[in-house]
């Protein structure tokens, strides 16, 4: 994700929010599991990456250390690991990071590291979740690990805005229509930045990508795997992609499902890419909605029910939606759409979107504020988890973006042409890094990983999140990559009931094949 406000470069894992939905709405329908969950063979003991990058020697007491494991609850181990604050000085200030892990069931191969996306999506949440995210021939052969990428959770992570004061900010209008409206979203934005450099001014220009991908070899050997074996979702996807191209001769198999394409830029390309996402996917639950007894647009016309969505993202930027929760905040237009896209992200949520948009027909949003809630990781207390201020420190140093607030508008007023319903409100999001406090060290370019093993890479052709043009480019991007495709909706494609992609995906993690280039899976009714 590019924006705080809730979308963009790239979604939090589906797998997420579905799980958070049962309990929330308790209409969404639960994960299938696949169809057939036996292992393939045993690889061969020479495919297996053995020609590991030696770390220099300021680096060595990072990579010969050991995790001091202790229980955690329901089989889980949980431990710290230590890593430089900035790599260009390991002998300077350390800072930890939090892991956790479910060991191997049966015959272990080794560890398989686990991201969830945002960036800002915690991986020790997302590891707790393993049974779900993993099939139970996987759990036999790897133990499951998580970590929270450093600025992220349990691993120094960065603060900026109280609660109260990111229900204002998440509040803003995100599709400024006067001159004053601009002017208040750009002062929220300017807040935002220097509500992060107040609080946490030391991490800030430490927290990129290719930062996390050095924690994540030096977690590699902490473990003590030769070589990386890993799933990464949405922003996970860029997360892997780094990692194989700093440490090519480090990898084992890595599994990139839900693809960002690192070489876009965020503003205009990625955003306008990710609203047109969101735009297919709503036409795709609009088709479905249509075919049940609860579709509260009896028209049956695609048309007819964007306008009455446009109509009602309209009235709500005028007179606020009713609000059910005890809280006090204003369900405007900008918690509508955020609401709406929340459910966009997974088709299994559908039946709560259709539930949430006949309530605010009636006047009430408390449905769609809590789907927001979901997706922005905000506690029935008022909390929130640093996911938000995480993803926003992640992106502005991981990408160059616009420094004048003339470029966004520019920017928006094209992509709502093109996605009426989203398009503004995405574009808008990335707006704090006009005014970031450290400058950014990341590029937008081609990932190659030369010399890399097979890297499979995956595809869901109607994702609204990562478009399914992104993982087409990564993979031919990639030295090595494999492109596996999933004639599906919703964001990502493994463990979300496709027998296909699960055969495929756990085939090549365990014995290091991949499926032959273009595999399609077919659509799972």
């Amino acid at each position: 994700m590019t924006r705080c406000r809730g979308v963009g470069r790239p979604g939090r894992a589906a797998v997420l929010v579905v799980a958070a939905l049962l309990v929330a709405a308790c209409s969404a329908q639960g994960d299938a599991d696949p169809s057939d969950d036996s292992s393939p063979a045993d690889p061969p003991a020479a495919t297996r990456s053995d020609a590991t990058k030696a770390p220099s020697a300021a680096l060595a007491p990072f990579y010969t250390q050991k995790i001091n494991w202790t229980s955690c609850r329901e089989g889980f181990q949980c431990g710290k690991l230590d890593v430089p604050l900035d790599y260009a000085n390991p002998g300077g200030e350390r800072i930890q990071i939090g892991v956790i892990r479910l060991p191997a069931t049966g015959e272990r191969i080794g560890s398989i590291v686990l991201n969830p996306g945002g960036p800002g999506g915690s991986g020790i949440e997302y590891a707790r979740a393993a049974k779900s995210v993993l099939t139970p021939g996987i759990l036999s052969r790897f133990d499951a690990v998580g970590f929270d990428p450093r600025g992220v959770g349990q691993s120094a992570p960065v603060h900026c805005l109280s609660g109260p004061q990111l229900d204002q900010f998440i509040g803003l209008d995100g599709t400024p229509d006067t001159p004053a409206e601009v002017d208040a979203l750009a002062a929220g934005a300017k807040e935002f930045a220097q509500g992060c450099q107040a609080k946490s001014a030391k991490l800030l220009p430490h927290v990129s990508t290719a930062d996390a991908a050095r924690d994540m070899d030096v977690l590699r050997a902490a473990l003590g795997d030769t070589g990386l074996t890993y799933l990464g979702k949405s922003y996970g996807t860029y997360l892997g992609a780094v990692y194989a191209d700093l440490f090519p001769k480090n990898v084992r198999a890595l599994v990139l499902d839900g693809a960002v394409d690192p070489a876009l830029p965020t503003v205009p390309d990625v955003n306008a890419a990710q609203a047109r996402g969101f735009q297919v996917a709503l036409r795709s639950f609009l088709a479905n909605c249509f075919t049940q007894t609860s579709c509260p647009f009896p028209s049956k016309n695609a048309d007819e029910a964007q306008s009455r969505i446009a109509d009602l993202l309209k009235k709500a930027d005028q007179t606020p939606l009713r609000n059910s929760t005890g809280d006090t905040r204003k369900i405007d237009e900008s918690w509508t759409t955020l609401g709406i896209v929340t459910a966009l992200y997974d088709k299994r949520s559908w039946p709560v979107l259709r539930v949430a948009l006949s309530q605010a027909f009636q006047g009430d949003g408390t449905t769609l504020l809590r789907l927001a809630d979901i997706l922005v990781d905000r506690h029935q207390d008022g909390t929130y988890s640093n996911q938000t201020e995480a993803n926003m420190a992640i992106n502005c140093v991981d990408h160059p973006y616009p420094k004048t607030t003339s470029v966004y508008e520019q920017a928006a007023q094209a992509a709502q042409k093109e996605s009426p319903l989203f398009g503004a409100y995405v574009m808008w999001g990335s707006l704090p890094c006009e005014y970031w406090p450290v400058p950014p060290t990341g590029t937008d370019k081609p990932l190659k990983a030369l010399g890399a093993p097979p890297i499979l890479v995956v595809g869901t052709q109607r994702d609204p999140a990562t478009p399914y043009q992104w993982a087409q480019a990564l993979a031919g991007q990639l030295s090595s990559g494999v492109l596996l495709s999933y004639d599906g909706d919703g964001h990502t494609a493994y463990r979300t009931n496709s027998s296909c992609i699960d055969k495929a995906v756990d085939t090549y993690l365990i014995t290091q094949t991949p499926p032959k280039p273009n595999t399609l899976c077919p659509k799972v009714t």
